[in-house]
């Protein structure tokens, strides 16, 4: 921490905490200190660094990742299917849990689709089916049945 008192100069010197309190905002942490060069008590307000994640589009472009987007995706294709928003928020949760995680910033959007295609096959697969024909673009009739087939084999 830096003193801004006389004595220290604008040195970097050391400080204790004495106090620490959340914000009303609860996104920052208010630290009273105490230099111990100079005795000099003052304040710093720390805040946690967010973590934004670049998806990179098939085409190549780039854009903020939007949670959003994997939920109404999602909702789409849970649609009148015994799906619950809890249950979708917790996939959307472990996704960007397992994206975080990675610790890269750069995330492309088929790791994103293929986490959500893993996850409803394993809640409904009706569900998981109308999620991959969008996503897979299914151009005709016999890329769906040939998933379909895929399903009923395992």
């Amino acid at each position: 921490m830096f003193c801004d008192d006389e004595k220290c100069k604008g040195r970097d010197v050391g400080s204790r905490v004495i106090d620490s309190r959340q914000s009303a905002d609860k996104l920052s942490i208010r630290r009273r200190r105490e230099c111990s060069e100079c005795g000099k008590r003052f304040t710093t307000h720390e805040r946690l660094e967010e973590f934004e994640l670049i998806v990179i589009k098939k085409d190549g472009s780039t854009q903020a990742y939007d949670k959003s987007k994997i939920v109404s995706g999602m909702l789409r294709a849970c649609e009148k299917r015994p799906v619950s928003i809890n249950q979708i928020e917790n996939i959307v949760f472990l996704i960007e849990k397992k994206l975080i995680d990675t610790g890269k910033r750069e995330v492309n959007t088929t790791d994103i689709g293929d986490s959500v295609i893993r996850h409803l096959y394993e809640i409904d697969q009706v569900a998981y089916i109308r999620f991959a024909s969008v996503y897979r673009s299914f151009d005709d009739l016999n890329e769906f049945l040939s998933e379909l087939n895929n399903i009923l084999k395992k």
